[in-house]
């Protein structure tokens, strides 16, 4: 079999760090960045967003900035050795998956010269921010195509993993959905993996046989969309831009778009002013958008959509306001009330009108 770069790339990054490695000095030259990746890079989804805003970044600074990255670092021991060899030869870090929280803050403070910036994780240190977008605001509105599209008022979801990064966008389609369309049921199917196209196409057959026909997903890679161009199902896109895999029956992708948020943390760092912080964008930030939308979208229900997002944006509509309840009929949500963003982050249960268990 032959060996690719990436494959060298990656038995370097992978090889034992040396007795005495630890500790970081600057050195002269372009700032140096490392980026490490759940999955592969590919041409769609969740690490195609993130590597092309590394590319995007890297242009920006033109010659002043270096990065590296490695890709499908799984969410376990090599992920600290990883970050450890990154660490060595990177003057800042970012590890982009959730798994990737604990060995972060290891290494972190084995590396305290070194700034650290960890992707939808909640654990910060002096040299260490988080990041995340806030997805479910995107989710909503993918919920109102979805209500508006549905003819079955069955509509599916393939989610990765039961976290709370998961479940506010499972509830924030449903209520989404439910709000144009009460009828509506999610149905949800679970594949323990986030990037997996084999599972993904098998949980998409799998909701299509249960009379889903509106299909979204919450993994990394456009299987679903291929399912559902290939059955005649409508689907919603994620991450980035999936119309290329679903022409005719992908209605539209919820996007995250990282470039803004590299470029203004690379700055910072190399200005001296970076601070350890956590941040939240969405729609308002411009780091969640809808890709542009299908024409066999209805205009009525695009500019509805349009508008429940402008809605959003300005602060008048909350997708977590109540009244909420779970799926045994409880209130967690009185009318006038909405989710804080401590509880949406949270999130451990699933709202009326979901077919599936956490």
């Amino acid at each position: 079999m032959q060996t690719t770069r990436r494959d060298l790339m990656r038995t370097a990054l992978l090889a034992p760090v040396a007795a005495g490695a630890i500790g970081s000095a600057r050195a002269a030259g372009p700032y140096k960045v490392g980026f490490m990746y759940v999955g592969p890079v590919e041409e769609a989804g969740y690490t195609y967003q993130h590597d092309h805003a590394r590319k995007l970044m890297e242009e920006k600074f033109a010659g002043k900035v270096k990065t590296t990255y490695v890709e499908n670092v799984p969410e376990g021991a090599d992920a600290e050795r990883v970050i450890r060899k990154l660490a060595q030869s990177n003057d800042m870090v970012f590890t982009t998956s959730f798994g990737y929280m604990n060995p972060t803050v290891k290494v972190a403070a084995q590396f305290p010269k070194v700034k650290f910036e960890h992707a939808t994780g909640y654990k910060r240190a002096a040299n260490l921010s988080t990041y995340s977008a806030r997805f479910y605001e995107g989710r909503f509105l993918a919920g109102v195509i979805a209500g508006r599209m549905t003819k079955s008022n069955v509509i599916g979801f393939v989610g990765a993993f039961p976290i709370p990064e998961v479940v506010q966008n499972i509830n924030a389609y449903a209520l989404g959905a439910r709000m144009v369309n009460p009828k509506v049921t999610v149905k949800v199917v679970w594949v323990s993996t986030w990037y997996d196209p084999g599972k993904e196409r098998a949980a998409a057959d799998t909701l299509m046989s249960q009379g889903a026909d509106v299909l979204v997903t919450h993994t990394d890679s456009a299987a679903v969309q291929e399912a559902g161009e290939q059955r005649g199902i409508w689907t919603i896109g994620f991450n980035s831009d999936m119309s290329k895999y679903g022409p005719k029956t992908c209605l539209t992708s919820v996007v995250s778009d990282w470039s803004g948020y590299y470029i203004q943390e690379v700055q910072d760092a190399m200005d001296g002013t970076w601070k350890s912080h956590d941040t939240w964008g969405g729609l308002k930030s411009g780091m969640v958008v809808l890709a542009p939308f299908n024409a066999a979208l209805p205009k009525p229900v695009a500019d509805e959509v349009m508008a429940r997002r402008q809605d959003i944006i300005d602060g008048k509509l909350a997708p977590f306001q109540g009244p909420l309840k779970d799926q045994a009929g409880a209130e967690k949500v009185p009318a006038g009330g909405a989710l804080s963003d401590q509880q949406i982050l949270g999130m451990n249960w699933l709202v009326q009108g979901v077919e599936g268990k956490i």
